[in-house]
């Protein structure tokens, strides 16, 4: 797959599903890797969903490091870093959120949460799919749900199956979203969290799904056949 290719893609996507904003192309570029030339770097400190947000309504493309990334819970479980303790620990789920009865559930929940290895990455790549200067790891596209419905379809229109997935409500975007793709190589399907509902324009009828880079044929090749015309 040549990267002429992946913006085709993207373009087809939009189009076939009447997407009001772009897939969003991601890639994770590995601790000890340079940031391809002319990528240029974020110019605002932000959260990961705050970037993937802003990329896909602005069209930019540009790189993170962990220094930009604001939520150093998202950073950590994507290897710009490490998990913050109170994080890791439950506490500030439990504590300060208050979303948790007791800070055991809430720590088992965080232990379940798809994470990279700590300091195990260089920099975040961003940009629209079909503009992407950049052969990504994993696909982001924030739709309605009928919208992700036939992406459902458009994947299993080939070889059927089901599309298997795992959420909690928590590090949606980041962990859900990039992690859990990226490491499962899968599509996955997530709902959002409170971070990313409250630090970004995505409305309440929408929800997020996760496409590894070795889909994207069979998705696009699906949505030719199954997309209303």
């Amino acid at each position: 797959m040549e990267l002429k290719d992946v913006n085709n893609y993207g373009q087809q996507m939009i189009e076939c599903l009447k997407l009001k904003t772009s897939p969003v192309a991601v890639k994770l570029v590995p601790k000890g890797e340079k940031v391809p030339e002319g990528i240029k770097k974020v110019d605002e400190a932000m959260r990961h969903c705050q970037l993937v947000d802003r990329v896909r309504r602005t069209g930019e493309e540009f790189y993170a490091l962990g220094e930009d990334e604001v939520c150093k819970g998202g950073a950590g479980a994507m290897g710009l870093g490490a998990m913050p303790p109170k994080v890791a620990s439950g506490e500030f789920y439990y504590t300060n959120l208050k979303q948790f009865s007791t800070q055991e559930a809430a720590k088992r929940t965080i232990d379940m949460v798809p994470k990279l290895a700590p300091n195990s990455t260089e920099a975040i790549l961003y940009a629209p799919l079909e503009k992407t200067t950049f052969m990504p790891d994993v696909i982001l596209v924030i739709c309605n749900p009928k919208q992700i419905m036939l992406l459902t379809q458009a994947y299993m229109y080939i070889a059927g199956g089901r599309v298997e997935t795992g959420f909690a409500g928590k590090q949606s975007i980041c962990s859900d979203g990039v992690v859990q793709t990226y490491k499962e190589g899968k599509i996955e399907v997530t709902v959002g969290c409170s971070g990313s509902r409250s630090y970004t324009k995505i409305s309440d009828d929408e929800m997020i799904m996760g496409i590894p880079i070795k889909l994207l044929p069979d998705v696009a090749a699906g949505l030719k056949e199954i997309c209303p015309k």
